[in-house]
C-alpha cells in the first residue's frame, strides 16, 4: 500500500521537526528525525477537531484495556479475546477506508441514490440487531441451549447478516471522500462488529458446549457476520491474498465430499461449520491468543520507543558507527532495520519507516535503486528472526509448541547472526565491486555524542534481562515500556501524560492490521481442526517424502513460502505450523528444529518472488522495478534459504551441543556464509569469473555442512583460490 506524508496525531503526538531551522545538525541526523514519525497509509483517515479527540481517546482506551487486563485484572479468556477482536475491527473500520484516498481531497460529495438504497436497510437491520442483543443482555433473555430455532432470529440473526452484507457493499460502492470524515457505511460496520462481539460474549457459556454439536441458527449468523467483517478488514489492511486463501479454506469445508483422495471429508452443516470456526478452535484460538497478548504488548513497546524518539537514536547510532565506511548507508540499513524490525514485527512496515531514510542515502553513494531497496527489504525481514523479540515470533512459537521462550531465543542466536553476517558481506562486496565510498563525516552524527546517549538502549536491555531472570513475557514487556518512558526524561523528548497517551494511541492503530490477519488466520486454523486436513496432509507429506526427511523439509519449505506470499509473518507461520509441523515431527525431526524451519521460510516469504511484500515496499521508495527488486532481495537474503537446512543437519547450530561444538558450528558456518556471499557477488579478494564462482560456491556449501571432512575440503578450496588470486593473478586489493 502506498504511503502519504507523515502526519501528527490528534492526541498531540509529535509531528516531524522543521529541520530547515536546524542548520548545525548533521544532514543524516535531521533526516533520521522522521523515522519515528507516524506514517499515514493510502486508505487511512486522519480526523481533526472533536472527532479526532474522540477516536484518539478510543485508541488509548483500547491499548490501555489490554495492558490493564494483562497486568492487573485478568478477564475470562473468551471475553478478553472477543473484546480484542471486536474492538480492533470497530477501530479498523473507523480509521481505514475501503479504498485509497485520492492525492487531493475532493471535498464533500452528496450521498448517491445507490448509497441510500444500501444504507437505509443496513442501518435499520444493524441497529435492530444491536438493540435486540442489548435488551437480551439487560433482561437476561438470551438464547440458551435448547431454545426454539426461531428465538431472536427475526430480530437478531437475519438482521445482523443482512445489515453486514449491505454495509460492506455500501462501503465498496460509496464515493471516496476526504480523510477527515467518517462515512456512514464504515460507522455501520463498526457497530456490526460490536454487535457480533456482544452476542458471542453473552452466549459464550452456551457456545462452548453447543458450537461443535447443535448450534442455534443465531450462532451461525453471528459467526458468518463476524467472519465477513474480519475478511473485509483484512482486505483493507493486508490486501487480497490472505482473503483469497481464507475463502478457499472456507469453501473446502463444504466441497470436501466431492474431492479426491486425501482432501476428501464428509462435509459439515453450515450452522456447525461457522459456529465452530468462531470459537477458541478457530478465530478465538491460538492466533488471537498471541495477537491479544504478546503482539499488542510489543507493538505498544515499539510505540513507546517511537514516541520517545528512541528509534531515531538507533538509526543515528548506526550512521555514526558505520555511515562513513564504504557503502555505509547499506551497512547502516543492515543494523538499524534489523533492530527496528525485531521490535515492530512487520517487514513491509519497517521498510517504509527506516527505508525512507536509508534507501535514498544508499542510492546517493552508488547503489542501484533496486539494490538499495533489496538491502532494506532483506534487513527488515531479517529483524523477525533476530532475538530476543523476533517480531513476536519467539512468543508465538512458544505458545504453539510449549517450548520455553528462553530456549527458543537461545536457539535463534547463531542462525540470526549468520543471516545478518551474510547480508553485511553482500553489501560490502557490492561496495567493493562498485568502488563505493561512505557518506562524508560532516553529514553524519558524531559517534562520541551517540555513545554518551547509549543509555537509550536500556529499555531493550531491561526486556532481555527480565526475560532471562524468569519474569513472564507480559511483565518483562511492561517493565520495558515503563523504562522507555523513564529513559526519555534524559532526552529532550520527555514522555509526560500527553506523550504516553500518544504512544497508547499509535499502538492501537499499529496493531489493527495484525488483529485482523491473526483473526483471519484463525479461520484457517479452525477449518484445519474441524476437517482434519492437517493430519491428512501430514500423512501425504510422509507418503510423498518416502520417509526422507530432507525431501519432506523441501516440501515444507515450498508450502511455507507459498502460504506466506502476501500474508504477514505471524499468520503465515501459524497456518504453516498447523499444516506442516505435525508431519515433520512424525518423521522424527525435533519439534524445535521443525518449527524453526517453518518459521524461517514464513519470514523469508516477504522477499521471495513473485509476491514479496517487503521488496515491493522498498521498490516503491526507490522507484525501482518491483519484480527485479524482489529477485535481488532474494539473492541478498540467500543465506536464509540455506541456514534452516544447516541447523537441520547440525544441532549445535541451534545451540543444542556443548559450547565448543556450538562455537565450531558458528565459526565454520560464518566462513561458509562469507564464501557464499563471495560466490553470489563475484568478488572474493578481487573479481572472480564464473568457473571460480562455482568453485567458491562448492567450498561455501562444504563449510556450511559442519563436518570435519567437509570443513577441510572447503578450507582447502578457498585457500587455493585465495593463493591464485593474491599470489599469481595479483588482482586489485580488497
Amino acid at each position: 500500500m502506498t504511503t502519504d506524508a507523515p502526519r501528527g496525531s490528534a492526541s498531540g503526538g509529535p509531528a516531524p521537526r522543521d529541520t530547515a531551522q536546524e542548520p548545525t545538525i548533521p544532514v543524516v541526523a535531521q533526516a533520521a528525525s522522521a523515522v519515528d514519525a507516524e506514517v499515514v497509509t493510502a486508505n487511512q483517515r486522519v480526523f481533526v477537531g472533536i472527532l479526532g479527540i474522540l477516536f484518539s481517546a478510543a485508541c488509548v482506551l483500547y491499548t490501555a484495556f489490554h495492558i490493564g487486563v494483562m497486568n492487573l485484572y485478568p478477564l475470562e479468556t473468551w471475553v478478553y479475546r472477543l473484546i480484542h477482536v471486536s474492538g480492533g475491527l470497530a477501530l479498523g473500520f473507523i480509521f481505514f477506508s475501503a479504498r485509497a484516498f485520492p492525492e487531493q481531497d475532493r471535498g464533500q460529495r452528496p450521498i448517491t441514490k445507490l448509497e441510500w438504497l444500501l444504507l437505509l436497510p443496513a442501518a435499520v437491520t444493524i441497529f435492530t440487531a444491536l438493540l435486540q442483543i442489548t435488551w437480551a443482555i439487560v433482561t437476561d433473555d438470551r438464547v440458551p441451549t435448547g431454545a426454539p430455532p426461531d428465538k431472536m432470529l427475526m430480530t437478531f440473526g437475519y438482521p445482523i447478516i443482512v445489515g453486514t452484507v449491505l454495509a460492506i457493499l455500501a462501503s465498496w460502492t460509496s464515493p471516496v471522500r476526504e480523510r477527515s470524515r467518517l462515512p456512514m457505511p464504515d460507522l455501520l460496520l463498526a457497530v456490526a462488529a460490536i454487535t457480533v462481539g456482544l452476542y458471542i460474549i453473552s452466549h459464550a457459556e452456551f457456545l462452548r458446549f453447543r458450537a461443535s454439536v447443535f448450534p442455534h441458527p443465531n450462532d451461525m449468523y453471528a459467526a458468518i457476520a463476524g467472519i465477513l467483517l474480519i475478511l473485509e478488514m483484512t482486505r483493507r489492511l493486508a490486501g487480497l491474498p490472505l482473503v483469497i486463501i481464507v475463502a478457499i479454506f472456507i469453501a473446502y469445508g463444504f466441497v470436501g465430499p466431492w474431492l479426491p483422495g486425501v482432501l476428501e471429508h464428509r462435509g459439515y452443516a453450515p450452522a456447525r461449520f461457522f459456529a465452530f470456526i468462531y470459537t477458541d478452535n478457530g478465530v478465538l484460538g491460538p492466533t488471537t491468543a498471541v495477537s491479544s497478548t504478546y503482539i499488542i504488548l510489543f507493538i505498544t513497546f515499539a510505540a513507546f520507543l517511537q514516541a520517545s524518539r528512541v528509534g531515531e537514536y538507533f538509526v543515528n547510532f548506526a550512521f555514526a558507527a558505520a555511515g562513513g565506511a564504504r557503502g555505509g548507508p547499506a551497512k547502516v540499513a543492515v543494523f538499524s532495520s534489523g533492530l527496528m524490525g525485531m521490535i515492530n514485527g512487520t517487514s513491509a512496515g519497517n521498510v517504509v519507516s527506516t527505508g525512507s531514510l536509508t534507501i535514498p542515502l544508499m542510492k546517493r553513494v552508488g547503489y542501484r535503486p533496486q539494490t538499495a531497496a533489496s538491502v532494506e527489504a532483506a534487513a527488515s525481514s531479517g529483524g523477525q528472526i533476530l532475538p530476543p523479540i523476533m517480531g513476536a515470533g519467539a512468543f508465538i512459537m512458544a505458545e504453539i509448541t510449549g517450548i520455553a521462550y528462553t530456549d527458543i531465543v537461545i536457539a535463534a542466536i547463531i542462525p540470526a547472526a549468520l543471516y545478518f553476517l551474510s547480508v553485511y558481506f553482500m553489501v560490502d562486496k557490492e561496495a567493493l565491486k562498485m568502488d563505493m565510498r561512505g557518506l562524508p563525516r560532516s553529514e553524519l552524527p558524531q559517534f562520541a555524542t551517540m555513545v554518551r546517549r547509549v543509555y537509550l538502549f536500556i529499555p531493550v536491555i531491561i526486556l532481555i534481562g527480565a526475560l532471562f531472570m524468569g519474569y513472564s513475557v507480559i511483565r518483562a514487556g511492561t517493565l520495558a515500556m515503563a523504562s522507555a518512558a523513564m529513559v526519555s526524561w534524559l532526552t529532550p523528548f520527555r514522555m509526560g501524560p500527553k506523550q504516553i497517551a500518544y504512544a497508547l494511541e499509535i499502538a492501537a492503530r499499529m496493531s489493527l492490521q495484525l488483529v485482523a490477519v491473526c483473526a483471519a488466520a484463525g479461520v484457517i486454523v479452525g477449518v484445519i481442526a474441524l476437517t482434519g486436513i492437517g493430519v491428512r496432509f501430514s500423512s501425504l507429506l510422509l507418503a510423498v517424502a518416502g520417509q526422507s526427511q530432507i525431501l519432506a523439509l523441501f516440501f515444507a519449505m515450498l508450502v511455507a513460502i507459498i502460504l506466506g506470499m502476501g500474508m504477514p509473518t505471524t499468520a503465515a507461520y501459524a497456518v504453516a505450523a498447523s499444516v506442516i509441523a505435525p508431519g515433520l515431527i512424525q518423521l522424527g525431526i525435533d519439534p524445535l528444529t521443525a518449527h524453526f524451519f517453518i518459521f524461517y521460510f514464513a519470514v523469508m516469504s516477504a522477499i521471495t518472488p513473485p509476491v514479496a511484500l517487503a521488496a515491493y515496499a522498498g521498490a516503491a521508495i526507490a522507484r525501482s522495478d518491483p519484480m527485479r527488486t524482489s529477485v535481488e532481495s532474494f539473492k541478498i537474503g540467500m543465506a536464509a534459504f540455506v541456514v534452516p537446512f544447516m541447523f537441520f543437519y547440525s544441532a549445535p547450530m541451534l545451540m543444542q551441543g556443548e559450547w565448543h561444538e556450538n562455537l565450531h558450528a558458528f565459526l565454520t558456518a560464518a566462513l561458509g556464509i562469507y564464501l557464499l556471499a563471495s560466490s553470489i557477488q563475484g568478488w572474493f579478494f578481487g573479481r572472480i569469473n564464473w568457473i571460480i564462482r562455482v568453485l567458491v560456491l562448492g567450498a561455501a556449501l562444504a563449510m556450511i555442512g559442519g563436518g570435519l571432512q567437509s570443513d577441510i575440503i572447503g578450507l582447502s578450496v578457498a585457500g587455493v583460490i585465495f593463493a591464485l588470486q593474491r599470489l599469481m593473478l595479483n588482482p586489485a586489493k580488497a
